[in-house]
């Protein structure tokens, strides 16, 4: 492994579509002096970390990681769903800092999860994870995030990946007819257009045109805290559908990887589902795949619980 070259901390970050958290990473691998800002408060990252560094005492880091909600490509970082967009090389040189690691925010969190502890995910179903197998990892929030663990014979290596925004593959007439009405608004659709915070909104709107019940202005909060009250039977039963949409899509992610590891839910949305997603069809829809439902009905899936578990993988990244 490599070592730190002072016992100046690192900064972390894990920027998302809403939030931008940043942190101190130890030497001894200790998370501390965590901030949430609100990503509409600032114009990019070189004026967010500033502010963050402003507040903290000690020596300036020299070295940072920053995990972010879009594609890393190149030098430049444009959020897929955030106004934020900046130059790698000109915030490495605006912060002064001697290394700057920018990577997606799900290869991050992939990289926290032999982090975890027992305590740090919620077991959803049956199945038995096989050792050094590839595992999965599927997590909606503002976006929808899909990324995953390969094990190289020493170390695990993750993948960096685009799944959210694939082909929406609907699984029955009505998710067929609500696809079709996104289709109108959007040309392609992708899971993440009913898999993220978002999403629920569409899914919620889609729902009320196709059955022509009136659709009051929601936010995405609002329709899951209405679901989870069960004093609103149209978030009741669109939180629903979204978590059986989450288990075919986690079912497909597992047999495109063969994620006979296991497969993580991340993102911010599913952990605070809490019984309502044990209750829900995703597990059922996870393993309904015809001829593979034994090989799906093996395989673990798990709610990851831990607190802001990215930025771990994030200072994992540096090392």
């Amino acid at each position: 492994m490599t070592q730190h070259f002072t016992e100046v901390p690192d900064l972390i970050a894990d920027i998302g579509g809403t939030n931008a958290r940043f942190a101190l990473a130890t030497p001894d691998g200790r998370i501390q002096s965590e901030r949430v800002l609100s990503g509409a408060d600032y114009p990019d990252l070189i004026q967010a970390a500033a502010a963050y560094l402003g507040g903290i005492s000690g020596p300036h880091p020299r070295r940072a990681a920053v995990a972010v909600a879009t594609p890393v490509t190149g030098d430049w970082i444009q959020f897929t769903n955030s106004h934020w967009s900046f130059s790698r090389k000109a915030a490495e040189q605006a912060l002064g800092l001697e290394q700057l690691l920018i990577l997606n925010d799900f290869t991050a969190l992939a990289l926290a999860l032999p982090l975890l502890g027992p305590d740090e995910r919620r077991s959803v179903g049956g199945g038995t994870a096989v050792a050094e197998a590839p595992i999965g990892l599927i997590g909606p929030g503002t976006g929808l995030g899909v990324s995953g663990l390969v094990w190289s014979g020493s170390h695990w290596i993750p993948l960096q990946t685009e799944g959210g925004h694939v082909t929406f593959s609907p699984s029955n007439e009505r998710e067929w007819a609500i696809g079709q009405i996104l289709r109108r608004q959007f040309g392609h659709v992708s899971p993440e257009r009913f898999l993220s915070g978002p999403g629920l909104v569409n899914l919620y709107t889609a729902l009320a045109e196709l059955e022509g019940w009136p659709a009051e202005g929601l936010v995405p909060a609002e329709i899951t805290e209405r679901a989870l009250a069960e004093n609103c039977r149209h978030c009741a039963e669109v939180v629903g559908m979204f978590c059986g949409m989450l288990g075919t899509a986690a079912g497909n992610l597992a047999l495109t990887l063969g994620a006979r590891g296991g497969v993580y839910i991340g993102g911010g949305i599913v952990p605070r589902l809490g019984e309502f997603f044990d209750r829900s069809t995703f597990r059922a829809r996870f393993e309904a795949k015809g001829r593979f439902n034994a090989y799906l009905a093996a395989i673990p899936t798990w709610v990851i619980t831990a607190d802001h578990p990215a930025l771990r993988g994030a200072a994992a990244a540096l090392d």
